[in-house]
Order: C-alpha cells, then sequence, then structure tokens
C-alpha cells in the first residue's frame, strides 16, 4: 500500500543525557536519528541538574544536549522537573512533603515525593517551569511539553498533610455550604458521625476500627483529583503564555485511576501514556488465573493492552494520543519482569497505531547503569551495545500505518466517580470497578469489535449503534438525563451495579436505578456475592435460547414493572428472579456470566447489523479507516481468513 500522502506513525526515545557523558550526547542523536525517530522526551527528572542551589541555574548541559538533537534533525519533548523536587528545596520546605495514609511523611530519596495542595510546591513550581518555557518555548527543536510526570502514580494522588486537611475542609465548606446539607449527603447520622464544625472534618485515613464513611472517601478522592488538576493547571497556563506554539501533554499510566482523567485531559492538546504490556499482567490482581498470566507472560495480554489504548483515546473525544513510555525490553517494577517474546515490540507499536496513537516513544534509550532503575532495559544496554528491542525497532516501517481516522460503532461507558465509590465496596474479594468493566471490553475484543471507550457525558457527541455501560455505578441527575435521551434512538446494555448510587455515594431512597427508573423497567429484588467455589444457574425465560449459564462473583436479581425478563435463575435463593431484563432498547444484565454476556452482545449485533469475528484465543482484531490489523499474541502460527499469521506478530489487511 502506498500511504506517501498521508501521515503516519512516528517514533521516538525517552533520553537522559544527564545520565551519561556528554562525550556522548552527539553519538547517541546520531543513533537515534539512523534508527528512524523523529522524537527524543528529556527533561522531567532534572531539577537538581537545572538548578543546582535555589536561584543559581544551569542551563549550558541542557542548552548543549537540545542543540546536539536539533543538529541531528530530531525534535524534543521537554518534560517539566516538577516529579522531583530536589534535596535544597525538601530542606529549606520539609512541609511540601506528601503524608500517606498512615501518617508518615513521605522521606526525600525517590520521586513524586510533594503534596499537590502545597501552596509553598505550587509556588516553586510555577518559578522553575517558567523558568524553563522562558528560555526554550520558543526554541525551533522543542516541539512540545510533558507536564511532571505520571501524575498520581505509585499512591501520590492523596495526602494527609495538615495543609491537604485544611484545604479539604474548605474545600466541603464551598461545595455544601452548610454543614447540614454535608451531613445530609454523607448519612452522617450513621454511627453518631455527625459534624458540627467544619473543622471537625479530617482526611479519611485512620478511621478507628472499621472503614471511613464511603461518601467521605469520595468527596476526599474528588478534592485530591482537583488539587492535581489544578496543580498541572497552573504548569499549562505558564507554558501556553510563553510557548504558544507547542503541544502539552501528559504521560498518564496503566489504569490510572486515582485522580479524574476526563478533566485532567481538557486542556492538554492531547493525552499520552505509559504503556509497559508484561508488567501490566500484574494489573488483573486477583480476577485472573496465573495460567493466563503465564500464556501472555512474554506478550502482555492483548486486551489489557488495548483497554488502555482506548481509555486514552477515549479522553478527549477520540483523538489521536501519544504512547510516551514503551516498553521495549524487561522492566524492573513489576513482581515478574520477563524478556518480551521476539517480535512483541513490533507488535505492541502496531496494536498502538491500530487503537489510535500517533506516535510511539521507547522507554528508554541507554538502561540506566545508576539508581533505582539498573534492573530496567533500554533499547541499548549500559554499554552501549544495542539490545533486542533496537534490532525490532530497526525493523519498523512507519509508512505502514497511515494516521486515519478510527470508526467505532460501540461506546462504553467509563467514570472515575463510579470506579471509587465501587471499589470503596465491592463485597466481594475478587472483584473491582476494572475486574467488572474488562469483562464487559474483553467479550468485545474477542468479537473483533472495535470500540470507543467515553465518559457518559460525552455521548452527546457522537452516534453510536450500541452503548454498554458495565459498571456505571453512580448516575448523577446530568448523566441520567443524556441516557435517557441516548436510549431514545440507541441500543443500550448496562452490567450489574447500575444507578445504586447517588451522587453523593449514597444508594437512592426509591432504590437502585430511581434515577433512570422510567428507562429499565425494573427494581432490585436482591443481590448475591458468590465465593470463588460457587456458582449460579441461568436459562433463558422463553426457551428460545437452549443454552444454560453460570455466573460467578455477583448476581442480580429485578422484579419486573415494564420491562420484561430475557433470561431468570434457575436455583438458588433467587431462584425464578429475572437476571437479565430488557425495556425498548435498553437492557440490563445484572449476572456476571462471561458465555450469557457473550451471547447477549453477538445477539445485538445481529440484531444491529453489526458484524462479529469468533477469535481464537491470542488473536484480535483492530480497525482504522480502511486497514485491519491483525495480531497474534501466541507464540506459535496462526491461519486467520487465508493468512498465515507468525507468531507474536501482526498483519495489515
Amino acid at each position: 500500500m502506498n500511504h506517501a500522502s498521508l501521515p503516519c506513525l512516528t517514533l521516538g526515545v525517552c533520553d537522559y543525557p544527564e545520565h551519561v557523558e556528554a562525550t556522548q550526547w552527539q553519538i547517541h542523536a546520531q543513533q537515534q536519528k539512523a534508527l528512524g525517530l523523529a522524537f527524543v522526551r528529556i527533561g522531567e527528572f532534572s531539577w537538581q541538574k537545572i538548578e543546582p542551589q535555589s536561584g543559581k541555574f544551569d542551563w549550558q548541559w541542557l542548552d548543549d544536549a537540545i542543540d546536539i538533537y536539533q543538529q541531528a534533525g530530531l525534535k524534543v519533548v521537554l518534560g517539566t522537573p516538577t516529579a522531583t523536587p530536589p534535596a535544597w528545596l525538601v530542606e529549606s520546605y520539609p512541609e511540601i512533603l506528601a503524608v500517606d495514609e498512615n501518617n508518615q511523611v513521605k522521606k526525600f530519596g525517590s520521586r513524586r515525593h510533594y503534596d499537590h495542595a502545597s501552596p509553598i510546591y505550587r509556588k516553586e513550581c510555577q518559578r522553575i517551569v517558567t523558568a524553563m518555557a522562558t528560555r526554550y518555548g520558543k526554541h525551533p527543536s522543542v516541539a512540545g511539553w510533558q507536564t511532571d510526570n505520571e501524575l498520581g502514580h505509585e499512591g501520590t494522588a492523596q495526602s494527609y498533610s495538615a495543609t491537604s486537611v485544611i484545604g479539604f475542609q474548605q474545600w466541603l465548606e464551598n461545595k455544601y455550604s452548610s454543614l447540614d446539607a454535608l451531613n445530609a449527603s454523607w448519612g452522617t447520622v450513621f454511627w453518631s458521625q455527625t459534624y458540627s464544625s467544619w473543622s471537625q472534618i479530617s482526611s479519611p485515613n485512620l478511621t478507628a476500627v472499621r472503614q471511613a464513611n464511603p461518601s467521605q472517601v469520595l468527596d476526599f478522592k474528588r478534592y485530591c483529583s482537583d488539587m492535581i488538576i489544578d496543580f498541572q493547571q497552573l504548569q499549562i497556563d505558564i507554558i501556553r503564555a510563553l510557548s504558544p506554539e507547542r503541544f502539552i501533554t501528559h504521560n498518564f499510566v496503566i489504569f490510572a485511576s486515582e485522580f479524574d482523567l476526563y478533566k485532567a485531559s481538557k486542556n492538554l492538546d492531547f493525552v499520552a501514556w505509559d504503556s509497559y504490556p508484561i508488567g501490566m499482567l500484574e494489573y488483573f490482581a486477583t480476577w485472573e488465573s496465573e495460567e493466563i498470566k503465564t500464556r501472555y507472560a512474554r506478550t502482555g495480554h492483548p486486551d489489557l493492552v488495548s483497554l488502555n489504548h482506548d481509555i486514552y483515546r477515549g479522553l478527549k473525544g477520540g483523538t489521536d494520543f501519544w504512547v510516551m513510555e514503551q516498553q521495549c525490553g524487561h522492566a524492573n517494577w513489576a513482581q515478574y519482569n520477563p524478556l518480551p517474546a521476539d517480535g512483541a515490540v513490533k507488535l505492541w507499536t502496531a496494536q498502538a497505531w491500530a487503537h489510535g496513537a500517533q506516535s510511539v516513544i521507547y522507554f528508554r534509550w541507554r538502561a540506566s547503569h545508576m539508581a533505582q532503575e539498573i534492573m530496567h532495559s533500554g533499547l541499548r544496554q549500559q554499554d552501549g551495545r544495542a539490545d533486542r528491542g533496537h534490532k525490532e525497532v530497526s525493523e519498523l516501517s512507519t509508512q505502514m500505518y497511515p494516521l486515519v481516522p478510527i470508526k467505532a460503532k460501540i461506546a462504553i461507558l467509563h467514570d472515575y466517580e463510579s470506579m471509587w465509590i465501587y471499589d470503596q465496596q465491592p463485597h466481594n474479594l475478587k472483584l473491582s470497578y476494572w475486574a467488572q468493566f474488562y469483562q464487559f471490553y474483553s467479550i468485545v475484543r474477542r468479537l473483533g469489535l472495535d470500540v470507543d471507550i467515553i465518559h457518559p457525558l460525552d455521548l452527546t457527541k457522537n452516534t453510536y449503534s450500541l452503548v454498554i455501560a458495565p459498571a456505571l455505578t453512580l448516575v448523577s441527575d446530568e448523566v441520567a438525563k443524556v441516557l435517557k435521551a441516548t436510549a431514545k434512538t440507541t441500543k443500550m446494555m448496562f452490567g450489574p451495579r447500575t444507578a445504586f448510587r447517588t451522587e453523593s455515594g449514597l444508594v437512592p431512597k426509591d432504590g437502585q436505578f430511581s434515577a433512570i427508573a422510567e428507562m429499565v423497567g425494573i427494581k432490585l429484588a436482591n443481590f448475591d456475592s458468590l465465593r470463588p467455589t460457587l456458582t449460579q444457574e441461568i436459562v433463558p425465560f422463553d426457551k428460545v435460547d437452549e443454552n444454560q449459564y453460570q455466573a460467578k462473583l455477583w448476581c442480580e436479581s429485578y422484579e419486573l414493572i415494564t420491562a420484561k425478563a430475557l433470561y431468570h435463575y434457575s436455583e438458588g435463593p433467587m431462584s425464578g428472579k429475572a437476571a437479565v431484563t430488557e425495556l425498548d432498547k435498553v437492557m440490563v444484565v445484572g449476572a456476571l456470566s462471561q458465555q450469557l454476556i457473550s451471547t447477549l452482545v453477538k445477539q445485538c449485533c445481529v440484531e444491529l447489523e453489526i458484524t462479529t469475528e469468533e477469535l481464537a484465543e491470542g488473536v484480535r482484531l483492530s480497525h482504522r479507516g480502511d486497514h485491519c490489523l491483525v495480531q497474534n499474541f501466541n507464540q506459535h502460527t496462526v491461519e486467520f481468513v487465508g493468512h498465515s499469521i507468525p507468531a507474536v506478530s501482526s498483519i495489515i489487511k
């Protein structure tokens, strides 16, 4: 195929010139250009190197490095260094340090050791970002900026410091205006938690014997999320003013969950994320078997990787994203860190493109010979020799990957507040928001279907044939209004716990579904949290489907008001009660059964004339424009519609 007239995928690398001798910089830049790279990300951890003492800057090394990249024909993505406040700053202002949930101060010696709410730290960040943007904001080699690094990662989204507690009290007073309103919203009459002064309210950690009030936890997460968003916005405003023609992005992490990424992405030009497919297997947590983790130990699970790609493509309404850090060898941070299979780096790059990536940046150029990341690989080894990933990148032809639109017919709804309240009280050791969300998503992907993952409010921006809401636990009045409007014209499928919580985290006084009662036509009868050894049999109501299904972990039964039952439970405490219901275009699925959900999705697709494909284990399809990428994550050759696809590889057809 000739894509010469279209922009195509670009490649780059994360580099740390401050980690090696300056005599190596020009060599590295020339090698990077020869490899076909276009971008180099630098600077995100270099505050101490830039400013060795307060107010005394050393720009020469960074000037020289950027000039060398420019001479080699490379563009620079410059990171603001606010993820690593230097020792002299911490010594001067120890109050900027974050406090963990056990009220222990997070000491200097690693990274992300700061409180987003600290006014002192914000002032210092404004100062360093202003200095950097003033110096490099219009440099011809600087293509754009990355704010901070992996905001909220590694448990750093929340700080329980005195500063954050005071800020939380002020945030609550602004939100609720009166203590009566707060007490009602949190249900503080329970366990005599009622507040008579704003100063009595603390952060929800170390709350005596049992768990904290879930509504308080929800609001504290909202507060901390707002602090992160405000913290980033301070940097965005400075860069916009001093570097108006350069892009601004941020590198989010795998399954970033601690703050609202839709709000955090709003004022970025595009989003980026850091992809480590093998380490990502640990995010299966309790819901997937060791057998599956072993099967994909050297490739990563295709649906975990694609799920993150689709999340980040959807944060700004389906815009192209960047992979700012792409694993290119063994990582160092997971419980287990196998070498990737031959071909994995090329496969991950193609997969990223197929899900909407505009650029893939490999981590890192040269493996570190020092400090915490000694065990992490790069495109080149510590002594400079090309590593296995380098060879695979050298074999890539980016002209094969044109930047054309993705046109999905299916949307899956995602909401961070639903996640926060679901995970506060999962009611089952093996369940979480992501576990439930993943089950629906993976079923769709196994049928060869592309999806957009979007916030419910974004349903007003696009039209879809099928909308699936796997775990939309918290439904506000605003979201309910959008859902009702969508249901008039669009087939919809809701999963368990839908609309079980109000905006303040309480159960509606009229029970589950009250916010969307006329849409679903049912009431909750009961829910059943199953031990791993328990299953619940489900059968079709009208016998059209002769199969029997088994639900695991979670079941809900429903009383019919205006809806009809499609499936019901055939045994146990909920025998005879509806498990799946339908009213007009709206279906509610109360049972977590992979086989049943798959059957229902296929039935919807037949009705909507959406073509599905029963894919073999480890094989996935992704469509970008008129191009279909067939991906084989197996370590053996597979046959697919007349094509022989080698192990751990992909083809475009």
